[in-house]
């Protein structure tokens, strides 16, 4: 069987923790649309991506971590709600559509957590 780039080690038991590969993160990093908007934590896109060399390893410890212990930092659980207008009239409730800006650094744990998944799943042709 072949092996996201992102893990290592798979030949474990299903439920330990994958070993996150600071290549995944870097690129994740490196990949950021520095046009998107920060979440609560405050930190932006474009600053993660400026300092991707340097915040690469620390992150993927902390990804790691987060992984093991299955815990996530709170920040990483929080949502700014914004209601953006779509059509009609603007007093209309009913014209808005909700919009959660969520942590960026929550959001390539995601997209690591989403990885591995889509992986297996393929791997073990669960579907």
């Amino acid at each position: 069987t072949t092996q996201p780039p992102e893990m290592e080690g798979r030949d474990r038991e299903q439920n330990e923790a994958p070993t996150i590969q600071g290549e995944k993160v870097s690129d994740l990093l490196h990949h950021l649309d520095t046009q998107k908007s920060m979440g609560p934590d405050g930190i932006h896109p474009r600053v993660l991506r400026e300092l991707a060399e340097v915040l690469t390893k620390t992150l993927a410890i902390i990804y790691q971590q987060s992984s093991i212990t299955r815990e996530v930092p709170v920040d990483w659980r929080l949502a700014n709600v914004m209601l953006i207008y779509k059509k009609g009239q603007k007093e209309d409730r009913g014209n808005y559509r909700p919009v959660s800006l969520t942590s960026v650094l929550g959001k390539i744990m995601e997209q690591i957590i989403f990885s591995a998944i889509t992986w297996y799943v393929q791997d073990n042709q669960v579907i």
